[in-house]
């Protein structure tokens, strides 16, 4: 790996970048879908690249651990044989923001624990990163700033910074100084562009802001004291548990696993497929015991998986701040009005106290 750190890629090449790269591999980037909506899909030029844009519909987890995946064939005939299924091929993730980058670490941190899921880490081994930096907010649903993923924190092989008729580039891994080799569009950066890298980060201070009147560091105080809160209650009765906020969220990573016998009866395959904590038979439990029958105490449930128990187990949040659980919200339930709600409860019960 060079001892440089820093290269530039001016707009004019960003095109022949991209079509160069796609030659030997599948580049998968944000793309235009109308109606403000964006998905991950194969692109083989820039000019099919939405470089601004709002978070995709599914974040990019769905390459690393798909919808439905088979994991296991198997054959009674020949003796209960079973053959482990990995699905997996080479290609780059380009223009990923740093709430999508911070929701993959998070799965990384899961997937890495034993027993290790082998088939989320071959595929994870098999993909690239180009992490892209935002100017700005993409809507008033983010709250990246409260969760620290409105900045890079590693996760990428390269990162892309936009400074106006150039981005500069940080080289991260050995396969990002490769990608570099491989499609020599790249230029060695200047004093002057760093100083414009420089000046873009101290503007970027003065746009994100913390977007709730909390610390992140009281966060996890927060939700210690709000376990029997009545918000719980209100957002439970907008909730059609309907699953659309773990589906989008960068950080869910719940699944079924499904056995799939083929008409002989007697070979089939067994698959995981996504699903979600917000569903009711999610929690039920043999005897028909169900440990999460309510939608308030499922929707409680999944603010907790975000603030609270990974900050105990991962110390981090699970949350990324991208917004997509209340874009997506058919009952328009808003994180950070569930956030706020909270906050305005404490401090109502701090001065009735002071009273």
């Amino acid at each position: 790996m060079k001892d440089v750190q820093f290269m530039i890629l001016r707009k004019e090449n960003f095109n022949g970048f991209i079509s160069q790269l796609a030659k030997t591999q599948k580049v998968m980037a944000p793309v235009a879908k109308g109606n403000k909506s964006f998905v991950f899909e194969e692109v083989t030029s820039g000019d099919q690249i939405s470089l601004k844009y709002i978070p995709t519909v599914l974040p990019p987890k769905k390459f690393f651990m798909p919808q439905r995946e088979p994991l296991v064939e198997f054959d009674q005939a020949k003796g209960l044989e079973m053959q482990a299924i990995v699905e997996q091929e080479k290609m780059v993730l380009f223009g990923v923001h740093t709430c999508d980058l911070a929701g993959i670490q998070c799965l990384n941190m899961v997937f890495s624990e034993r027993p290790k899921d082998y088939n989320y880490l071959t595929r994870k081994y098999k993909i690239n990163i180009i992490g892209l930096g935002c100017n700005e907010y993409c809507d008033e649903h983010a709250s990246c700033n409260l969760v620290n993923a409105n900045v890079p924190n590693g996760g990428y092989d390269l990162f892309f910074s936009d400074v106006g008729d150039y981005f500069i580039v940080h080289i991260n891994t050995h396969a990002g100084d490769e990608i570099i080799e491989q499609t020599k569009f790249f230029e060695p950066i200047a004093k002057e562009n760093m100083q414009d890298l420089v000046n873009l980060r101290e503007k970027k201070k003065n746009i994100f802001k913390n977007e709730i009147p909390i610390e992140s560091r009281d966060i996890a105080e927060l939700f210690d004291k709000s376990f029997e809160s009545p918000v719980w209650e209100e957002v439970g009765e907008r909730c059609l548990s309907c699953g659309n906020c773990t589906n989008v969220c960068p950080t869910c990573y719940c699944f079924d696993i499904i056995d799939e016998v083929n008409l002989d009866l007697k070979s089939g395959k067994r698959y995981r497929k996504w699903y979600s904590c917000q569903l009711d038979p999610f929690a039920l439990v043999a005897g028909g015991e169900n440990f999460r029958k309510s939608r308030a105490a499922r929707q409680k449930h999944r603010y907790y998986r975000k603030f609270k128990y990974p900050v105990s187990k991962f110390s981090r949040f699970f949350c990324t701040g991208c917004g997509r659980c209340t874009r997506t919200c058919m009952a328009g339930i808003s994180l950070k009005e569930t956030l706020n709600n909270l906050i305005k409860e404490r401090v109502n019960k701090l001065w009735i106290k002071w009273l």
